[in-house]
């Protein structure tokens, strides 16, 4: 999967856990990209089995893009306090650096920052 079919997921899941519904347009905003891009998204998107293709203009993630989606932002935020404690750079800098890193790391090292991370959390 694309960068962006992530970011779009990952916007989808976070719209859905504050907001309970979504439609393509809080999506739009959310990502600060155009209507016509995020329906072309989300053709990919049901077409690659991570969202329902409803009647509704409501979007919903399917079990899959549930996973997909969980594990994006897993990732996210644990890159988020990782580089606020190891930098003590501010939170929301931290956030825009984790987007990018969030993409393209290796599973191991996700293993590796989970399990610092775990052994140092006091302090």
């Amino acid at each position: 999967m694309y960068e962006s079919g992530e970011d779009y997921l990952e916007a989808i899941l976070m719209l859905q856990n504050e907001k309970g519904t979504v439609r393509s347009v809080d999506v739009a905003r959310k990502l600060g990209v155009s209507k016509p891009s995020v329906s072309r998204a989300m053709g990919i998107l049901k077409d690659g089995g991570y969202l329902e293709d409803g009647e509704s203009t409501e979007l919903h993630l399917t079990k899959k893009g549930i996973e997909k989606a969980t594990d994006i932002y897993s990732r996210h935020r644990l890159l988020t306090e990782f580089l606020v404690k190891i930098t003590g750079v501010p939170e929301d800098q931290a956030e825009k650096n984790a987007c990018r890193i969030e993409h393209d790391i290796d599973v191991d090292i996700v293993a590796g920052i989970q399990a610092w991370m775990k052994k140092n959390k006091n302090g």
